[in-house]
């Protein structure tokens, strides 16, 4: 059997696989402990199975623009498994689409998300253990920076493999994570007053001030007070 005879779709045996792998990496960098935390990490999950279910299992968005596509760029076979990289495929890449430019877009988005949400959760679980507010390390750039990670991951999956489903789901996740994140401002505020307001004036949210270091509180700052 050629390349071009293998299966496609229908393997959900990898739906399966890749779901619960990148679930638990997820979980193994930040592991929820509210049931804020399981609100957003099972909705988290949930785009994970949508993806691979469709890059997998049954190809529900190619299927559905089918029509469109074929007229967009005809002579493609939409239901191999690399046309699913709609953005390569859509935009002319003629190679592996592995290699092409959206593909490694997504990848150093993916892995630069989750490099950073577990780079954050290691500052946070310190912060949480000492009874302190968290802002060294990523948190003295982001405020939300294990937020900010799974909305990187997020992003890159759909320049790797845009579905409806999970492009619908996206807004809604950086809804959620915007929610989330303003009710931990709250529960901050309420526990260390005007300490996490200067804080908050000096590091921003979701998006970081390049080329220069905010001036956030530090835990030594905190400590001499």
């Amino acid at each position: 059997m050629n390349h071009d005879e293998l299966p496609a779709y229908g393997l959900w045996s990898l739906v399966f696989i890749n779901s619960a792998i990148f679930i638990m990496f997820a979980y193994s960098f930040a592991p929820p402990k509210t049931s804020r935390d399981w609100r957003s990490f099972s909705a988290f999950s949930a785009f994970l199975v949508a993806l691979f279910a469709e890059m997998y299992g049954f190809p529900l968005t190619i299927y559905l623009l089918s029509g469109w596509l074929t007229t967009k760029v005809p002579g493609v076979n939409w239901y191999a498994h690399d046309s699913g990289h709609l953005l390569e495929t859509l935009f002319g890449w003629r190679g592996n689409p592995h290699f092409g430019p959206f593909h490694i877009l997504s990848q150093v988005l993916i892995f630069g998300g989750f490099i950073l949400t577990a780079a954050a959760w290691k500052v946070l679980y310190r912060a949480q253990k000492d009874r302190r507010l968290a802002t060294t390390g990523p948190y003295a750039r982001l405020r939300h920076p294990q937020y900010a990670g799974f909305i990187l991951v997020m992003t890159g999956f759909l320049f790797q493999w845009p579905t409806i489903i999970t492009g619908l789901m996206y807004p809604i996740l950086i809804y959620m994570y915007v929610r989330l994140a303003r009710r931990e401002e709250r529960d901050a505020l309420a526990e260390f007053g005007a300490e996490y307001e200067r804080y908050a004036a000096a590091v921003p949210g979701f998006f970081p001030r390049l080329g220069k270091q905010p001036p956030a509180v530090s835990g030594d700052e905190r400590h001499a007070h």
